[in-house]
């Protein structure tokens, strides 16, 4: 199973209706590629992704392989437990300029994702605790993100989308890329997007 025949932009789109961090994966058209829910009160990340909102059909599993640390990695297994890869947060080097690892089912390195610009999320922590005008950082400090292949190739940009409270994400793709490798990415991203809202 894969996330196949994606038309870009994806748009990620938080609910802020529910106490989970649940979103919505929505292709160019407005067509339902995922939902995502995040189940609560776990002490390890436990990610499900479903078809779409009504939660009928389960595509695919996240889970945090230890307990949260510094160096947690999640993965990636479909509805019938396959296994796709997983997603390995960079330590130390990720407190300052969020960097992770996306590997393959063979625990190879297949691409890396980095933030492009770490001062947006120091001035958006600064900002953000002032009274009145921290309500407003998100439409004007917003975080982006690239996917390199190990070839050196980007692949991949994900921005923050200007939205109140920041609920909104981007996912375009630069140049083309396979099937099975598109959707371990597109699911490293989802996850990714979910820690990262997490640390604020």
């Amino acid at each position: 199973m894969a996330l196949n025949n994606l038309n870009y932009p994806l748009d990620f789109k938080f609910k802020i209706t529910t106490l989970a961090s649940d979103f919505n994966i929505t292709d160019r058209n407005g067509n339902y590629v995922a939902y995502v829910r995040q189940k609560m009160f776990k002490l390890k990340e436990d990610v499900i992704v479903f078809n779409d909102e009504s939660k009928t059909k389960e595509l695919f599993r996240i889970q945090a392989n230890q307990w949260i640390d510094f160096n947690a990695s999640y993965s990636i297994k479909d509805a019938i437990g396959k296994n796709f890869g997983r997603l390995a947060r960079k330590g130390m080097r990720s407190i300052w300029k969020s960097t992770y690892n996306v590997l393959d089912e063979a625990d190879q390195q297949k691409f890396t994702i980095t933030e492009d610009n770490a001062w947006v999320k120091f001035f958006d922590g600064m900002v953000g605790e002032l009274p009145i005008i921290g309500m407003f950082t998100g439409y004007f400090l917003n975080p982006s993100y690239t996917v390199k292949g190990m070839d050196g190739k980007e692949y991949f940009k994900l921005k923050k989308m200007p939205s109140m409270f920041g609920r909104r994400f981007q996912l375009d793709r630069l140049i083309d890329i396979d099937d099975e490798d598109e959707s371990l990415v597109v699911l490293s991203l989802l996850m990714m997007v979910l820690l990262e809202r997490a640390r604020g």
